[in-house]
């Protein structure tokens, strides 16, 4: 019962997150008069930023820990 009611828990507070999370970025405004004008990224950039590290240290610790249980 416990379990249950920690992954409904779990699943709205996310859901919640997300859904305000994308009507924050509904409200962003365009540049007005005076500002730079917005350029077209480059189509080969891709943004790699400290979330990607995290991630590869994740499943790094991931593989580590399911190696260690086999031993």
């Amino acid at each position: 019962m416990k379990k249950h009611f920690s992954m409904r828990l779990a699943l709205a507070t996310a859901g919640l997150w997300l859904i305000t999370g994308t009507l924050a970025t509904t409200h962003a405004q365009t540049p007005t008069t005076g500002g730079p004008a917005p350029q077209a990224p480059d189509p080969t950039a891709v943004p790699l930023d400290g979330g990607a590290s995290l991630l590869v240290a994740a499943g790094l610790g991931l593989g580590l820990r399911k190696l260690r249980r086999l031993r």
